[in-house]
């Protein structure tokens, strides 16, 4: 008799069951990789079920049909009759056969249909937000609740962090990758780390939306805070900022904007980062012109270091995931009525339950909780101010990832961090000391309007900008970020 072939050992329902997963598994791959090659779909997820997932599947439908064939071989060895013939067939007129030929097709009918459907279907969960902030919860969850609180939380997450085209397609996965690693192994940091330096220029992704010629005229704001006193003094600021723009048909680019404009770019070097210790700064114009600001003390040679193209992101740079301080928050509860000004001390004491240390939130809650009943243990809205001061914590506190304002540098202003400050500080000026990146002259991007503590200071409009009047005195000399730290250390 002819001896079995290499190949007939295959002829067996378990390695026939393989060979459909298999197939299944290699449609699911074909679909994905085409839905990411031919859409533009970037998602580093996607990336993770294209390239792991399904040749996972395929291995294990490959390994099982091999299971089959090391199967079937032994039971052929163990024939007494050797040569004998190795048949792999079913009769539809015997019952037993006929029903495990149905069996096999309608499952490998359901299979095909649910591995098309699957790989659908996994498509448009990975392309969710749903899906970035809560695979892996504890390590994302700062980010996806300060997300869902931000502006913009329409914007899914893979519109800002991959974006389009092909060179980031491949990074994404790179990238996605080095996340599972990470998760997996619990190698990642605590808090995760920013600026995030492999993110794509704002022009790719931000510019999207929010292109330069978009930027014209200013923006009045009114911004309310409130005094650490018994009083929960309030002190608000009615400011225009001069946003400016970069529209050529409307003028000149000027204000804030000025910074993205086309007709110059500048470019800036950090020894830190965080990127904010700012040393050298770069501007060329479009006339060929090139002034450089190097600040006092500083006598490295650029050419060391990675220069910076200056983007929206250097100023924006906490545009999805504002973790906002103890003071703005409490201060934007007491302007909007959540927290009553008639708790006497209610500023003070609800930064200073905010800002402790706690192993978890559940012990901050309870000190919250412990908290207001000691210092208003006869008050009506003491339910309503432990809810409130708890759903701050919540939304803005992360003791697991150490995730918190604290962590994160915001560069919009100067408040609480340098943030313009960082160049516009009056150290950094031209080699021959001609010209000086200044820090006194605020109405060049902002003019305050009116300010004060009572509807008659608030009334009286200042078109031109008014002199800045600190309520707790004189602080010429000072940066706000020198005393403002989002606690109450102003």
């Amino acid at each position: 008799m002819k001896k079995p072939s290499f190949l007939s050992y295959f002829n067996n329902w378990i390695s026939l069951c393989g060979a459909v997963i298999m197939i299944g598994s290699a449609f699911s791959f074909v679909f994905l990789f085409a839905i990411e090659l031919f859409t533009g779909a970037g998602n580093a997820y996607l990336g993770i079920l294209t390239f792991l997932a399904a040749p996972g599947f395929f291995f294990l439908g490959g390994g099982l049909a091999l299971v089959g064939w090391l199967i079937y071989r032994r039971q052929v060895a163990k024939q007494k009759h050797e040569g004998a013939v190795i048949r792999f067939s079913f009769d539809l007129t015997n019952r037993s056969d006929r029903r495990k030929f149905f069996l096999f097709t309608g499952g490998t009918f359901v299979f095909l249909i649910v591995s098309a459907i699957g790989s659908y279907e996994t498509y448009h969960l990975t392309e969710s937000v749903e899906f970035c902030g809560e695979v892996c919860h504890t390590v994302m969850e700062p980010e996806y609740t300060t997300y869902q609180a931000g502006a913009h939380a329409r914007v899914a997450c893979v519109e800002c962090h991959i974006g389009s085209g092909a060179e980031w397609y491949v990074k994404s996965k790179l990238s996605g990758l080095y996340q599972v690693y990470s998760v997996a192994f619990n190698k990642y940091s605590r808090p995760i780390d920013t600026p995030v330096h492999n993110l794509r220029p704002a022009q790719e992704t931000c510019e999207q939306c929010h292109w330069p010629e978009k930027f014209t005229g200013d923006i009045d704001r009114t911004y309310p805070y409130f005094l650490a006193d018994d009083e929960n003094t309030p002190f608000t600021v009615r400011m225009s900022l001069k946003v400016g723009g970069a529209n050529p048909r409307r003028g000149e680019a000027e204000g804030i904007h000025w910074h993205v404009s086309q007709n110059h770019e500048i470019e800036f070097i950090a020894e830190d980062d965080d990127l904010q210790v700012i040393p050298w700064v770069r501007v060329t114009y479009d006339d060929g012109r090139v002034e450089e600001y190097v600040s006092d003390g500083f006598e490295g040679n650029p050419a060391e270091y990675a220069i910076h193209k200056m983007d929206c992101i250097d100023c924006h740079n906490r545009p999805a995931h504002v973790f906002e301080s103890p003071s703005d928050a409490v201060d934007q509860s007491l302007h909007l009525g959540r927290l009553s000004r008639e708790l006497p001390g209610i500023k003070a004491l609800a930064v200073q339950l905010l800002i402790g240390e706690y192993e978890d939130s559940e012990a901050a809650f309870e000190a919250i909780r412990e908290g207001i009943a000691e210092a208003y243990p006869d008050h009506t809205a003491a339910a309503e101010t432990v809810a409130e001061i708890q759903n701050i914590y919540s939304l803005n506190f992360f003791p697991k990832m150490k995730s918190d304002w604290s962590a994160y540098p915001n560069n919009i202003g100067h408040m609480d961090w340098p943030g313009c400050f960082r160049c516009h500080d009056d150290w950094h000026s031209t080699p021959d000391g001609s010209k000086t990146i200044e820090m006194s002259n605020c109405n060049e991007c902002h003019s305050i309007l009116a300010q004060g503590s009572t509807p008659a200071e608030l009334s009286m409009l200042h078109p031109d900008g008014a002199e800045f009047k600190h309520p707790g005195g004189d602080v010429e000399g000072f940066l706000c970020s020198d005393c403002h730290d989002g606690t109450l250390a102003e």
